[in-house]
């Protein structure tokens, strides 16, 4: 049996030690924000953070990470809070939105280690690969992010409102965040 803490809980897994951690989250612990992607470290859509290290969840074995803290994107903020979820929701970062939770654990990493990254380490951190070419407004939001946890942006102002607390209306999280509301109506011809 492995054991190890997975989003500050202690888990035991009756699984062979060489199962890649990625299945023993989503299939074992129903942790599906942990996304697969090629299933060779390559992507990054599995990105966990273990012990403070972005960490490509396919490649590593439940046996290899016995002992260890696994965070998953489900444990970063469950209201939504983190300053990189606030971010990513102000700058509209997301297309499809499948990379997105790796790219937010592997910020989430950096932001521990420097609040006010340059771009080379952004680009150095941030390895994982977006179908949608989302770059530009990824770096945007680290670095958005960043401010917010020094305390110099509150996540709203000229380029947009951070994300709706949960359990808001639709209505009024179109209201808080213009991104969220429907398009206007086109006119019949």
């Amino acid at each position: 049996m492995t054991r190890f803490t997975v989003n500050d809980r202690p888990v035991q897994y009756r699984m062979d030690p060489d199962t890649p951690l990625l299945w023993a989250l989503r299939d074992a612990s129903n942790l599906t924000g942990t996304k697969y992607g090629c299933g060779t470290g390559d992507c990054g859509a599995c990105t966990v953070d273990i012990d403070g290290e972005a960490v490509r969840s396919c490649q590593v074995t439940i046996g290899k990470t016995e002992g260890r803290f696994v965070t998953t994107i489900e444990a970063l903020s469950p209201d939504r809070g983190h300053p990189l979820q606030q971010a990513f929701a102000a700058d509209n970062v997301s297309q499809c939105g499948y990379c997105i939770p790796g790219m937010i654990m592997a910020a989430s990493v950096l932001l521990r280690r420097t609040n006010d990254p340059s771009d080379e380490e952004i680009d150095g951190a941030i390895t994982n690969i977006c179908r949608c070419g989302i770059y530009p407004r990824l770096r945007g939001a680290i670095k958005r992010a960043g401010r917010i946890m020094r305390g110099e942006d509150q996540g709203s102002g000229d380029q947009g409102a951070a994300a709706p607390p949960p359990g808001i209306t639709p209505e009024d999280a179109a209201r808080t965040v213009p991104a969220l509301g429907r398009p206007a109506a086109q006119p019949k011809r």
